[in-house]
């Protein structure tokens, strides 16, 4: 016996409903995987035991004497210090823009890595108009609203200070060292002092 066409679609949508609506069974059996190593894969927590190394630890300690590609064993490339640690950097050491093509070179880097890291606070002009700083001042938090690269105080600290700044951090700005190499970092501060050369001598902005 033929079932009329509108039971037939309605026997039919009634199926598909039970079976989009079945979710299995919970099992002990291991599943099918067809790539098994891809599957079991060794790993280890942190602080986790290990029976590999002879010492049973996981996390394993550096290796003496390596240094990172990153880290220059210069202290005032490294750091913006000065090698007795008495002062800061003034200049950008000389050795970082040779290394990366001269000068033209190394602004434009720095106005590369500038506009992806510090643009969005600090504007691209240095002016403390970005969109983010735009944002924070809009809302009433002008503690958060950075400062403009154009103040005669930020004119006038040395090139060390400017880069451990980018580093480390500074009250509401974070830390760039882990996003930012070395050398980028370096490259940065030319691009800020190529920024305030080219606003000095115009009228100030009208606040």
């Amino acid at each position: 016996m033929t079932l009329p066409l509108n039971r037939q679609i309605l026997a039919s949508l009634l199926l598909m409903g039970a079976l989009t609506g079945c979710r299995g069974q919970v099992t002990q059996d291991a599943p099918v995987v067809p790539i098994r190593n891809m599957y079991n894969q060794p790993r280890y927590d942190s602080q986790e035991r290990s029976a590999f190394f002879q010492d049973g630890r996981t996390m394993r300690p550096q290796v003496e004497g390596t240094v990172s590609r990153e880290d220059d064993p210069n202290i005032g490339v490294a750091t913006g210090r000065a090698d007795d640690n008495a002062e800061w950097v003034l200049e950008v050491p000389r050795q970082v823009v040779q290394r990366n093509g001269g000068g033209a070179a190394f602004v434009a880097r720095g106005q590369e890595r500038y506009n992806i890291y510090c643009a969005p606070c600090h504007g691209e002009g240095g002016d403390a108009l970005g969109p983010v700083a735009a944002r924070v001042s809009g809302l009433g938090v002008n503690s958060m609203v950075p400062p403009t690269f154009h103040d005669d105080r930020l004119r006038s600290i040395p090139d060390g200070q400017v880069f451990a700044t980018i580093t480390h951090g500074i009250r509401n700005m974070p830390a760039y060292a882990q996003s930012i190499p070395t050398d980028d970092r370096w490259a940065i501060v030319t691009y800020v002092r190529a920024l305030q050369l080219s606003e000095q001598g115009r009228p100030s902005r009208p606040e």
